[in-house]
């Protein structure tokens, strides 16, 4: 079962698009040390995640892409077996703003002794980045 969230921001969609398509943007909200980003298929970037004490390689593989829609990415880590697929996708809010939704799927493909890849945790994660960071880092968009 996908861990689904969505919010909705205030921004247009090809603004929300920007700051899940390209790299500077990710930076200040996502990941701070995501080395490169390209919404192309078969795209490929690794960077390291630290959690308590366990190191996460994370390797994302672009798999779909529609512009200013849908982009999907999956997950996979050096130090872990498992893969899940990461989807966002974009549709209009009734205000004018950006409806955003992400789906993460194949938690059941990591090992289940790893605290960090618990739905709770994964749940957890995606709270923080889609209805914190990312409304926050949107609402100060003058600054990009």
């Amino acid at each position: 079962m996908p861990v689904t969230l969505t919010t909705e921001v205030p921004a247009p969609r090809a603004e929300v698009w920007a700051a899940l398509t390209e790299p500077g943007r990710m930076r200040e909200w996502y990941f701070a040390n995501i080395p490169d980003f390209r919404p192309e298929v078969g795209f490929t970037t690794s960077f390291t995640m630290q959690s308590e004490e366990r190191t996460f390689t994370a390797h994302w593989e672009v798999t779909r892409v529609v512009p200013g829609e849908e982009i999907t990415y999956v997950w996979t880590y050096e130090e872990y077996p498992g893969a899940g697929p990461v989807t966002f996708r974009l549709a209009d809010a009734d205000d004018g703003g950006t409806r955003v939704t992400v789906y993460n799927e194949g938690l059941e493909t990591f090992p289940d002794d790893v605290p960090e890849f618990t739905e709770e945790s994964c749940r957890g994660g995606w709270e923080y980045f889609l209805q914190q960071r990312l409304p926050a880092y949107l609402a100060d968009s003058t600054t990009h």
